[in-house]
């Protein structure tokens, strides 16, 4: 035996039989006779003896890994994205390999290859903000590798998704505001290159033509951070024409819209309400509590991930791709409520 590893072969060896036989009796092959796979199982206990997973994996075409590519794990939402993943991948027997682009494009572009390097048997990706070329992603599709997105998707990829009715979501939390009595709105939005930025843009625009308020220019900000946040309230402030509501593309950008507001003055939501996105772990306890859109990160979680373990285990490359849609819920906080 080498160093501690116990081979099939050392089993054989001391049983005076074939390593083939040893193998068939552990898979519980019906030529191999009781007595044989009872002395096999039971030398295979007493030596603690481990079947070579690598080897196995060669042998089934398959490595049972599935890899993940996620914007960035800080995230409260795509953390319970992650939890969902594992839970379901654990139980099915599946190993996760997790990737963090960082919103960077060339991180995304290596996360892919070292993926496709490893043989993972399946990929869930959510793309970066920097992401406008896909051809990486392509890549995964021409390698036959099952492929899902979650909440953020590459158009013309064809793929199975999951994601967030976000125009709806964002209609909501904007329709919210204006039935609380607000009316000059803004939208402190995310890239628009992403279908998510896209879609709550205009779910916001949605509700604000439906109310028959003025859609200004100047009330719909690209800021989908903490910083640019705050320093789009300090251009309202400066330029006299604060908004008395803000709906934002995510919660830290309406965390820091608060933040930023209030080192000004003002009252939340007395002077402007605030309404975010993702509802994480963070918007029930600031002060006020912050009303946001829950995404559901954990049950996009499973799934994303039962959908590409079916793809995995049917294993078919002709499918139509599928797309499921959940929908979010708007939690009313006091960010928002008069």
């Amino acid at each position: 035996m080498k160093g501690n590893q116990v081979t099939i072969k050392d089993i054989a060896r001391q049983l005076g039989v074939s390593a083939s036989t040893v193998s068939r009796a552990l898979q519980g092959h019906p030529d191999i006779s009781e007595e044989t796979k009872r002395a096999v199982n039971d030398l295979a206990a007493k030596l603690k003896y481990q079947p070579n997973a690598i080897a196995l994996s060669l042998k089934n075409q398959r490595t049972r890994i599935i890899g993940v590519i996620i914007p960035e794990i800080v995230h409260y939402f795509f953390s319970s994205v992650i939890s969902g993943i594992e839970d379901v991948a654990y139980n099915a027997g599946f190993n996760v390999i997790i990737c963090q682009s960082n919103e960077k494009f060339d991180r995304e572009l290596s996360n892919v290859k070292t993926l496709i390097a490893q043989r993972v048997d399946g990929i869930l990706v959510s793309i970066s903000k920097e992401t406008i070329d896909f051809q990486h992603l392509q890549q995964i599709v021409n390698n036959q590798i099952p492929l899902v997105f979650y909440d953020r998707v590459a158009p013309g990829i064809f793929a199975d998704q999951v994601i967030i009715n976000d125009m709806e979501a964002a209609y909501q939390a904007t329709k919210h505001m204006i039935d609380q009595g607000r009316k000059r709105i803004a939208h402190f939005a995310g890239p628009q290159n992403l279908l998510i930025g896209q879609q709550r843009k205009e779910g916001y625009l949605k509700a604000v033509r439906e109310a028959g308020l003025e859609v200004d220019p100047r009330y719909i900000v690209e800021a989908d951070n903490y910083e640019k946040a705050q320093r789009a309230i300090l251009n309202f402030v400066t330029e006299g024409n604060l908004p008395d509501g803000i709906f934002s593309v995510n919660d830290i950008t309406a965390i820091g819209a608060m933040k930023g507001l209030q080192k000004q003055g003002f009252k939340i939501p007395d002077d402007v309400a605030l309404v975010g996105f993702s509802d994480g772990r963070f918007s029930g306890i600031t002060e006020p509590s912050l009303s946001s859109v829950d995404q559901h990160g954990y049950e996009m979680g499973i799934t994303a991930t039962e959908m590409l373990l079916k793809r995995i285990l049917e294993n078919k490359t002709d499918y139509p791709p599928e797309t499921k849609v959940l929908e979010g819920d708007l939690i009313i906080r006091g960010s928002s409520r008069l």
